[in-house]
């Protein structure tokens, strides 16, 4: 089961943040110093999700034809792990939208 690891996530976050803050141009090597990109990490959180809510939609067909092995508080589990998620993700999106909003209304 895919599960999305929201520790790597905010580290990944934090490392790009740190970057811009500390004025880390993408021309500049710096040596010890792994490069992220943002999209690719939020690329990847977002693929994260969908494979949560892929695999909660899986177990929960799989409850409702009767297949052995599957119970239900291991649905439940699951489906709550691919809401969290999912409320996670949105919360980020608002906050990117309220932070594109911000600059869009900067005069220059």
């Amino acid at each position: 089961m895919s599960e999305v690891n929201m520790t790597n996530l905010l580290n990944d976050l934090r490392v790009a943040a740190s970057k811009a803050s500390s004025g880390g141009g993408e021309g500049i090597a710096q040596p010890g110093v792994q490069s992220v990109d943002f999209g690719s990490v939020f690329k990847n959180a977002l693929d994260a999700v969908n494979a949560s809510q892929q695999t909660s939609d899986k177990l929960k067909d799989a409850f409702e034809l009767g297949e052995p092995g599957i119970d239900l508080p291991q649905v439940m589990v699951a489906t709550q792990k691919a809401s969290v998620a999912f409320q996670g993700m949105l919360e980020v999106r608002k906050q990117l939208l309220k932070a594109y909003q911000d600059v869009m209304s900067m005069q220059v």
